[in-house]
């Protein structure tokens, strides 16, 4: 199931890359002729920011985002996975009072119009609280994978483990 929504996730992802690149082009395309499209770099912005969340969340399922693991290197094995739970419940609480405040944002944001493109600014600020369920999700599922491997430390959280490639079918 999540491998589904895996693959969904990077349909959408570059969906949207696609979409933000050909946005871009057409607005620069569009000055040089003299007839600007004003709407399509606020809709390449909107893209942008769930382009991000989408991006962020297969670098946290995959265990590709930028980490400093020279603690984790100096602890015995058995000991790594305690300190990455530690780590993902800490987390975990800053994911939530960012949904919640990212939520409440996006209320505070439905009349407001974004830009000049006429739609809710809503549909700007929603990719916060949404980006935030999709991590959560991710880590869930991180913490899911690696809870067998605990007590010998071969399976972890947030590092890969040596012997662990990401095959070609899961992208």
């Amino acid at each position: 199931m999540l491998r589904r929504l895996a693959q969904l996730e990077f349909l959408v992802a570059s969906l949207l890359l696609a979409a933000i690149v050909a946005l871009v082009f057409l607005a620069a395309v569009g000055r040089t002729f003299g007839h600007p499209l004003i709407w399509s770099v606020d809709m390449a912005q909107l893209l942008f920011i769930w382009l991000c969340f989408l991006g962020a969340t297969r670098a946290m399922r995959e265990k590709g985002h930028l980490g400093i693991d020279l603690l984790i290197r100096w602890l015995p094995l058995k000991h790594r996975f305690r300190l990455e739970l530690v780590l993902s419940i800490i987390v975990f609480v800053f994911l939530g009072l960012l949904a919640v405040e990212g939520y409440q944002l996006t209320t505070l944001n439905m009349r407001r119009q974004f830009g000049d493109s006429g739609i809710s600014y809503a549909w700007v600020t929603s990719a916060v609280p949404a980006g935030c369920v999709m991590l959560a999700i991710a880590l869930l599922n991180n913490i899911v994978r690696a809870w067998p491997g605990r007590h010998d430390g071969s399976k972890l959280i947030y590092s890969r483990s040596d012997d662990a490639k990401i095959s070609g079918a899961e992208l």
